[in-house]
């Protein structure tokens, strides 16, 4: 109710500001002028617009013939307009303890139609209810098309709903335990709390609980999770916190949420133990692009040193998985100047989340180039289609002859086991085939070169 006074209150203060603004001011500047107009022997005339009560009567009179004005829509201040109210919320009444409402849209757009001062009183009122009444209505699998409802603040106003009618689909709620497991979420905010922190264990309250929703609904069910956001200043140093609170969400098998579903209770409590699990690994040069001809690299440096290591930061089953942290220079057309020195950005490797350098100053030397050949006798086959096995055909396609490529001192540091050949698979069906030896070398200072194809048999596995 005192929302409604105050929107009262409101209309008729807007009302006598406009009356002042466009009445009264000018009415007195107009008196004032034609006083300063009239013969000043013409006391009576003066002495009568001098008069605080013929100002007062004559604004009175004025606001009349205004008012009157207005309320026969004489001018244009009072014709009919429309004004749209966006995304106003549904009210829907029905048994929630009985039934699931499904299909409903979550708002509609009202068109109020009327004068401007009741338009404006309707929107200073702010009560635009939107009403979907179901208390009548069974379960049924077929929708009903039911219309919707507008209670009006403002009599005076016509009204237009879209959409007018709507179709929804009302089903008996039913229950279900579920086990409930967690995600963790805003991970990116605990990196700029602290990057060195990573979740080791999550204990919630409770192993099941409750949803409730149309049998259709429950049965979508793939995952009941509890919410634990990481974004929380708190969380700033390797602990114990107790958590309260937590949202409740199901999944279905996409992945998506269930808007649709109850669940009882909506949240729960636990706690989270954060830890701060690193490993040192050294980072690796690799090289891109071709010196000019007879030049190699014979020595990088890292940061002033033969051996560089970072410390990475991460879960542990993430962590545990990387060896190496590489980074890549291009010396394309490089080798006459006797060093070169680059500039690089250490990229973090997938499921790393800090590491204590993230650039790096590399210094790659130049020498005369040399070259020597080295037999590798094992040739690996990598992505071997599932359910096949692969053969050499020949003893000759068991091994190939790798030219290495690198200042003296380096190629003589070389042999067979710092050198991995292997065929890459991906794409093959079953047959013979012929596919070319790719290799890797342990040695970023050399080059591997081969040229070679072997002969291989996949055939499907019995």
């Amino acid at each position: 109710m005192s929302k409604i006074f105050k929107g009262i209150a409101s209309f008729f203060k807007n009302i006598y500001l406009f009356l002042d603004k466009v009445l009264i001011t000018p009415i007195s500047k107009l008196v004032y002028r034609i006083g300063k107009l009239l013969n000043k022997n013409n006391g009576k005339i003066e002495k009568f617009l001098n008069k605080s009560s013929t100002l007062l009567y004559l604004s009175l009179g004025l606001a009349l013939i205004f008012f009157f004005l207005i309320n026969s829509k004489v001018i244009s201040f009072v014709e009919n307009e429309a004004e749209i109210i966006n995304n106003q919320p549904i009210k829907v009444e029905y048994n929630k303890e009985a039934y699931v409402i499904e299909d409903l849209p979550e708002t509609v757009d009202i068109t109020l139609i009327g004068r401007k001062s009741d338009l404006y009183l309707a929107k200073q009122l702010g009560e635009n209810e939107v009403v979907l009444d179901l208390t009548d209505y069974e379960p049924r699998n077929e929708p009903y098309r039911v219309k919707l409802t507008y209670n009006q603040t403002i009599n005076t106003l016509s009204y237009k709903l879209d959409p007018t009618y709507v179709y929804v689909t009302i089903k008996r709620k039913v229950a279900a335990s579920k086990t409930i497991d967690y995600d963790v979420i805003n991970q990116d905010k605990l990196n700029d709390i602290n990057p060195q922190l990573s979740v080791s264990k999550v204990e919630l309250n409770q192993s099941e609980v409750v949803v409730k929703g149309s049998q259709d609904t429950l049965d979508k069910i793939a995952s009941v999770k509890a919410l634990v956001d990481l974004n929380n200043p708190k969380f700033t140093q390797a602990n114990t916190y107790e958590l309260e609170n937590l949202p409740i969400v199901a999944y279905d098998g996409n992945g998506k949420i269930l808007n649709n579903v109850e669940v009882v209770p909506e949240t729960i409590s636990g706690v989270v133990t954060f830890t701060s699990y690193s490993k040192s690994v050294p980072v690796k040069v690799l090289t891109t692009g071709d010196l000019v001809a007879g030049k190699a690299i014979s020595s990088i440096t890292i940061n002033g040193k033969n051996d560089f290591n970072v410390t990475i930061y991460g879960e542990q089953a993430a962590i545990d998985k990387i060896t190496e942290v590489p980074v890549t220079i291009d010396v394309t057309d490089q080798g006459n100047n006797g060093a070169k020195t680059f500039n690089v950005t250490i990229a973090k490797p997938t499921g790393v989340r800090y590491m204590t350098e993230s650039t790096a100053s590399i210094v790659a030397n130049f020498g005369e180039a040399k070259q020597k050949t080295v037999e590798v006798t094992t040739i690996d086959p990598r992505n071997v289609p599932d359910g096949m096995s692969v053969n050499a055909r020949t003893e000759n396609d068991k091994k190939v002859s790798v030219q290495v490529i690198g200042v003296q001192s380096v190629i003589d540091s070389i042999s067979d086991k710092d050198i991995t050949a292997y065929v890459d698979l991906t794409g093959y069906t079953a047959g013979e085939h012929t596919v070319p030896v790719q290799v890797e070398g342990t040695d970023p200072r050399a080059q591997y070169i081969v040229t070679s194809s072997i002969n291989i048999y996949l055939s499907q596995n019995k």
